[in-house]
């Protein structure tokens, strides 16, 4: 079945965690029923701290979910891609985001309100079991990244922020995996809890290493097996 609407192409949302076990025709009634809102980049959806009313999912574009830390600094705690949920925190009644989420491209979002999730999750009771997996995954990814930033080096943090970059967004090419969404170094810094300057210090100590290839908004991994062994901390074999 063909599930376009408003000239988006409806089949992704079949991906989603949330949706599983309900029948494609529902699903695309879900969809038919969606809010949509349309992000220049650079404009934000929503923001940290912010009451929880609407759960999102990201039908094109890319999104940056980023938190303040308790000293002011900001850290993407995720860049989100097409047909992602964003913001499940809102089916819970009282939440507030936990994060700020900005189009790093011009973007389309689909949402419904608390609300309308609370009516859908009452109609197909498989949502409720679904949406306790999505909430207690997100929970667990980010209990990752804080330990991550409280306990890693800054280069193994770097190396496990682009190689799960390149499992969400990467594209093989002849060259290697290119990470396939605009990101600077700023960005990865804010990725990594640490400064532009380190991180512009280790990529040019990477490249030189041709373990990756860096340009403008553009970041290529050449020798993916050197950064799995940066991030899991394992010894370099042609060191003796």
């Amino acid at each position: 079945m063909k599930m376009e609407i408003n000239g988006l192409d409806m089949q992704g949302l079949s991906k989603i965690t949330f949706f599983s076990g309900l029948p494609v025709e529902t699903i695309l009634s879900i969809g038919n029923s969606a809010h949509r809102l349309n992000l220049q980049e650079d404009q934000f959806a929503f923001y940290q701290d912010d009451p929880a009313e609407r759960v999102f999912v990201l039908a094109a574009g890319r999104l940056k979910l980023s938190q303040l830390s308790p000293d002011g600094q900001q850290v993407i705690m995720r860049v989100a891609t097409p047909w992602m949920l964003i913001a499940a925190v809102g089916i819970v009644s009282g939440a507030f985001y936990p994060v700020s989420a900005q189009a790093a491209e011009d973007s389309i979002l689909l949402y419904w309100t608390q609300s309308e999730i609370l009516q859908m999750i009452e109609k197909y009771p498989v949502l409720a079991l679904n949406a306790m997996r999505l909430l207690s995954g997100h929970v667990r990814e980010f209990q990752d990244r804080y330990r991550e930033l409280a306990t890693e080096r800054v280069e193994r943090r770097l190396a496990r922020t682009i190689l799960r970059l390149a499992s969400q967004t990467g594209k093989k090419t002849d060259e290697g995996v290119l990470l396939n969404l605009p990101l600077s170094r700023q960005d990865l810094a804010e990725m990594t809890g640490t400064t532009l300057y380190t991180v512009s210090r280790i990529l040019s100590a990477w490249e030189a290493q041709e373990l990756v290839s860096v340009g403008r908004e553009r970041v290529l991994i050449r020798f993916p097996h050197g950064l799995v062994r940066i991030a899991e901390d394992l010894p370099n074999p042609n060191k003796g």
